[in-house]
This record gives C-alpha cells, sequence and structure tokens, in this order.
C-alpha cells in the first residue's frame, strides 16, 4: 500500500456542513452543561484540523484531532473525545 499515513481531513470551519441538520441550532439554544455530538468519522472523515472559528458548545467524535482545533473547541466549551 502506498501511503498508509493518509486520511480524510476536515476543517473547523466546514464541521457544521457535515453534522445532521440543524445541530448548529441546537447548539446555539443548548443549556449550560450539554452539548451535540458531532461524529465525523460516520461521514467520512478521519482527522480534525483547526482552520476557522467555532463559538458554539459541541461535542466532536474523531479519530484524530490537531492541537488547535482541540484548544478553538474547548475554549467554545465543547469537548474532543477520541474514538478508535
Amino acid at each position: 500500500m502506498k501511503n498508509r499515513k493518509f486520511c480524510d481531513t476536515l476543517n473547523l470551519d466546514k464541521l457544521f456542513s457535515v453534522a445532521a441538520e440543524g445541530t448548529y441550532e441546537a447548539a446555539k439554544t443548548a443549556p449550560k452543561g450539554k452539548a451535540p455530538v458531532v461524529n465525523i468519522v460516520d461521514a467520512g472523515y478521519f482527522k480534525l484540523l483547526g482552520n476557522g472559528q467555532i463559538n458554539v458548545p459541541v461535542i466532536v467524535k474523531t479519530r484524530y484531532v490537531s492541537k488547535i482545533a482541540e484548544k478553538k473547541i474547548v475554549a467554545a466549551g465543547g469537548a474532543c473525545v477520541l474514538i478508535a
């Protein structure tokens, strides 16, 4: 196999385009301590990169996440969950 380390990536600014419909609105109106879950592995992406901004709390399930993306998600009140 060529290039075993390649994995499809998704930037933070495109996160809600692969999420289910209405996820952004649910994140904006969620009460304190609750956030919608976005699983980008189900959409075919395996690594989340930090290009873009996020201002609503979400829980992102992914295999790989960059340090910048994780920092921005946590600053917005969300979390990153790594899955196998």
